[in-house]
């Protein structure tokens, strides 16, 4: 865990990437607590300029909340941070949708254990009717279930 930890400082993006979803994978044996330890960090990506990481992260999410249930609520914060991104030349309003559409993916994994379903329910109902219409799918499937 530590090597990939470090890797998260890494120049290069692949190596982040990668670094973010084995940490992910990771948090299920991760007895010592080392990515609560770096949680902050972790979820720093989130205002990342490339479309790439901020998915990454924002994707990785719901097997970190299954591994680490009493994370759950952070990172139901963090991921309804993904409509309020600033877009960059890398990271456009339809990239922003493509991460929208992994946040509900992830949101999908546990929302059965998150306390403000209201917050949760209310973002997902302002993603029905998009123009990309696998995040319009994905946002009515979701409401079917859980709505």
């Amino acid at each position: 865990m530590d090597r990939f930890i470090e890797l998260l400082d890494s120049d290069y993006r692949i190596l982040i990437w990668n670094a973010m979803i084995t940490i992910a994978n990771l948090a299920k044996v991760d007895r010592e607590k080392k990515l609560d330890a770096i949680f902050g960090k972790y979820y720093g990506f989130m205002h990342n300029e490339y479309m790439v990481t901020v998915a990454n992260l924002v994707g990785s999410s719901g097997k970190i909340a299954l591994a680490k249930p009493y994370l759950i609520q952070d990172i139901t914060r963090e991921l309804l941070k993904v409509e309020g991104l600033a877009t960059t030349p890398h990271l456009t309003e339809e990239c922003k949708r493509v991460i929208t559409e992994h946040a509900i993916q992830s949101f999908d994994l546990f929302f059965d254990r998150v306390e403000a379903k209201n917050d949760v329910l209310s973002f997902v109902k302002r993603q029905v009717g998009s123009p990309r219409k696998s995040l319009d799918m994905r946002a009515r499937e979701f409401l079917g279930k859980w709505g």
